[in-house]
């Protein structure tokens, strides 16, 4: 133990790094003494301790009353009995083959994802029972890297910095805590680099994909950390740069608990103290370089030049077709281990101990509902204008569409055939609008869901503060894209020259757009993901568009579907746009007895109502306050769903 002491006190420098790792390690690493570099307070260290862990699947709920009552009271045990440490100074990994516990022992740890679980135990703090507090005590870095990939490093990280540090730090503060970050996990090469879309925005590599993710948690300088599979999907040499940072964070004081599936020999050298797990049992715990010595006493030797990590994995996994002998050997493994572990007393006399504003009940949130919002909307607006396919792609799309379509309606005359084209075409503008806005924004929510969740549950910010943020944000490349779209179309097509009728006009387009958006924003929180949000739009748009009262007269619509005109914006805003048009015309040129004779006579043709002009307007704009509620009461609802 006092030698384990002496090694964590020593420095950690350049030309260790370079020692240690082999190589030019330049790229991976920034060459600075950690411990002076980072901020982080020797008297928040932490010692972490769980005890007689065991954890339980619940079974499942049934509606049915005639269930089995062995069914109902089956429960799965995933975890037996388990015990360890984490320690100050120490980075710990967990190991172990697929279905060995690894991710069940983390969740425990972590207080996540324990709702179909039923847990046994004790997990202590310094000697504390701090319960769902260790979710503020401590930073979780998940196996999959979730980021906004229009952002650069840097914008990101003073994201996190706005939303995640304490109300009492100054934004100056903020900001330095920022750059200490980008120094201690080398991303200063990359600090204005987006961190990019795979398959559609080049950005970061994998390592510094990781790197960021670390960042990410420690810019709040968090005494304890947990990292499930941070080598995943990297090649070796960079999953040795990224376990080299965790291991210097870990020397530097912090408490490092690291869950890792099969490393290479160089990775594997890198940890401090190693757990191993098999079929939910504790295979061997302690340091990492005294492993092999236990194998040994249990009757396994490593073959030289073999990497430990792969011999312990290889004696501990079950093998498919040959599950038997597997456990009978696992449970032989674990059995040795009982024998020889000793008790692990509870202890805060070695200095570990708690500030009280630490562990007391707070607010979730760190930062106040302006500050949530002020940063939400600033890298909404951000991620939106550097979105190609949202701002370039729409604004062209908008344009060509409407010059097409004011070609084919080009120059309309007031007679009987130019009644029908532009009747036809006030439609079809209004169709155009409606599924232009709500496909544009249908994403908006879908794909950025797992990462509005998990920031959403971090206590980053609130549901409302999202939901207001995105459609903000959207609000004004959505006006000018409709302005575009109406000026271009309304004067090659040769509707109403009034000024008041135009303003009129755009208007209605306005608020139907918007209208069409809220649709949108709802079939996208509704949706789990951007297929279905497709795949069900339009089958709920086409009723909405047949009882519009162009396809059928307003005064047909059976009376079982007479509702589905009542919810329908196509109706209201058809009515409103054919007032706009033809209240004041006086004179129709004709040249049969069918034909109107002027614009109230079209009116009246269609069952359209002057009167019904205030009445159109206020209802679209209830069906557009409506459907937005319904849109952010569901990504409330899922925001609810924590698992």
């Amino acid at each position: 133990m006092e030698s384990s002491r002496k090694q964590e006190k020593q420095p950690i420098t350049k030309d260790s790094h370079l020692q240690n790792n082999g190589g030019d390690y330049s790229s991976m690493s920034t060459g600075i003494d950690i411990k002076r570099s980072a901020s982080f307070d020797p008297s928040n260290k932490i010692f972490l301790t769980w005890h007689n862990v065991s954890v339980f699947v619940k079974p499942k709920q049934s509606l049915l009353k005639f269930r089995r009552q062995s069914d109902a009271n089956e429960s799965k045990q995933l975890l037996f009995d388990v015990c360890g440490e984490a320690k100050p100074g120490q980075l710990l990994a967990i190991m172990g083959s697929s279905g060995a516990g690894k991710t069940t022992l983390l969740n425990v740890l972590t207080n996540r994802n324990l709702r179909r679980l039923k847990v046994n135990g004790e997990i202590l703090v310094n000697g504390q029972n701090v319960g769902e507090s260790i979710v503020r005590l401590s930073a979780y870095v998940r196996q999959d890297d979730l980021f906004i990939g229009t952002l650069t490093v840097r914008e990101h990280l003073v994201f996190q910095a706005l939303l995640r540090m304490d109300k009492q730090k100054s934004y100056a503060a903020r900001m330095q805590r920022v750059d200490e970050v980008i120094v201690e996990l080398g991303l200063k090469k990359c600090t204005n680099t987006l961190i990019g879309i795979a398959g559609r925005l080049k950005g970061i590599s994998g390592g510094e994909a990781k790197r960021l993710a670390f960042a990410s948690e420690i810019i709040t300088n968090p005494s304890l950390m947990f990292c499930d599979e941070p080598t995943s999907g990297l090649d070796s040499f960079m999953s040795q740069s990224v376990i080299s940072v965790l291991r210097d964070m870990a020397h530097s004081g912090r408490t490092i608990v690291c869950v890792i599936h099969q490393p290479s020999s160089e990775v594997f050298e890198l940890f401090d103290h190693l757990l191993l797990m098999a079929e939910g049992r504790v295979a061997y715990r302690g340091r990492a370089s005294r492993a092999l010595e236990f194998f040994e006493r249990a009757g396994l030797r490593c073959p030289v030049n073999y990497n430990p990590a792969d011999f312990y994995i290889h004696n501990l996994a079950i093998v498919p077709g040959n599950e038997e002998e597997c456990r009978a050997k696992v449970a032989a493994i674990c059995d040795q281990f009982d024998r020889e572990q000793t008790t692990i007393e509870i202890t805060t006399s070695e200095g570990y101990s708690f500030v009280d504003s630490q562990i007391k009940p707070q607010s979730r949130y760190k930062a106040g509902w302006f500050s949530q919002f002020r940063a939400v909307l600033w890298r909404s607006w951000i991620s939106l204008i550097r979105e190609p396919m949202l701002t370039k792609v729409r604004f062209l799309q908008s344009i060509v569409i409407a010059l097409i379509l004011g070609l084919v309606y080009l120059n309309q005359s007031y007679d009987e055939k130019g009644v029908m084209n532009i009747n036809g075409a006030l439609f079809l503008l209004l169709m155009n609008l409606t599924f232009q806005n709500m496909f544009s924004v249908v994403n908006a929510f879908t794909l950025e869901q797992p990462i509005f969740l998990r920031e959403h549950w971090n206590g980053m910010y609130r549901t409302d503060i999202y939901f207001l943020s995105k459609t903000l944000a959207e609000a004004p490349i959505l006006l000018i894209v409709t302005a575009l779209f109406v000026v271009i179309t309304y004067w090659m097509i040769g509707l109403n020259s009034d000024p008041v009728a135009f303003a009129i006009c755009l208007v209605i387009f306005t608020l139907i757009a918007n209208t069409a958006a809220s649709f949108g924003y709802m079939v996208s929180c509704l949706s789990n993901s951007l297929n279905v949000a497709l795949s069900i739009g339009t089958p709920l748009l086409m009723p909405l568009i047949l009882f519009g009262g162009f396809y059928l007269n307003a005064a047909s619509v059976p009376v079982y579907f007479i509702w589905l005109k009542y919810i329908s914006w196509f109706y209201y805003g058809n009515e409103a746009l054919i007032i706009n048009q033809w209240s004041s015309v006086q004179n129709i040129t004709c040249s049969t007895p069918q034909c109107p004779p002027n614009g109230k006579a079209i009116l009246k043709s269609l069952d359209f109502y002057e009167e019904n002009l205030v009445r159109d307007l206020g209802v679209i704009i209830a069906l557009m306050v409506a459907l937005r509620i319904l849109a952010f009461l569901a990504l409330l609802v899922k925001s609810m769903k924590k698992t």
